[in-house]
């Protein structure tokens, strides 16, 4: 991509236009150093009573895991994530202690707290020079019993990795669609005082 057509409507740090989902990798092996740094920036997200509910369970191409993994994508998701470095399961836990007490409770927050981490991981991808691509395309269920996934914790994303690659070795279909998506207007987003949009 030589160009990036997104173009923010307030003054923005470019890494946050630079950031998109493409679905044409490359293939390469990520080193795990590397995809450690991604969790790494994750850990370091805010979250409620510091309770840090994210958990990130991955595997990275040619390795045994690897195959496990990309079983438990749909057919439309296999078909391009399998040229991807590695792929993750974002998953939270639903309960946490809070300061002073000694029995936990429902992290009623847990979601908004992983989207957070979500967040730093793929910013932290973009500015190493790799690709995140998050996903709702995967069998929660086969996922939960294939990865040992206890009660009281909640499945929420496949994510694919990966150096960008060509568009021409995706399906026709979506060799358009491989381009940085565009934004709605911040107006139909942001309301100051009550809901307007």
């Amino acid at each position: 991509m030589s160009a990036n057509p997104r173009v923010a409507e307030y003054a923005i740090d470019p890494q946050f236009t630079q950031r998109w989902s493409p679905r044409a990798f490359t293939g390469e092996a990520i080193p795990e150093q590397t995809l450690l740094s991604f969790f790494e920036a994750a850990r370091w997200a805010p979250s409620a009573y510091n309770s840090q509910p994210w958990r990130f369970l991955y595997a990275r191409r040619d390795t045994p895991n690897w195959a496990r993994y990309l079983g438990l994508l749909n057919e439309f998701n296999r078909s391009w994530a399998q040229h991807a470095s590695a792929l993750v399961i974002v998953i939270s836990k639903t309960t946490f202690t809070a300061p002073g007490a000694t029995e936990e409770t429902p992290a009623l927050w847990h979601t908004f707290d992983t989207g957070s981490a979500w967040g730093h991981l793929a910013l932290q991808a973009t500015l190493s020079g790799w690709h995140t691509h998050g996903m709702a395309g995967f069998d929660q269920e086969l996922t939960r019993q294939t990865l040992n996934i206890p009660e009281g914790y909640a499945l929420h994303a496949a994510v694919a990795i990966g150096k960008l690659g060509d568009k021409t070795t995706l399906a026709d279909y979506l060799q358009a669609r491989e381009v940085p998506s565009p934004r709605v207007p911040l107006s139909e987003l942001v309301a100051e005082g009550d809901f307007s949009l």
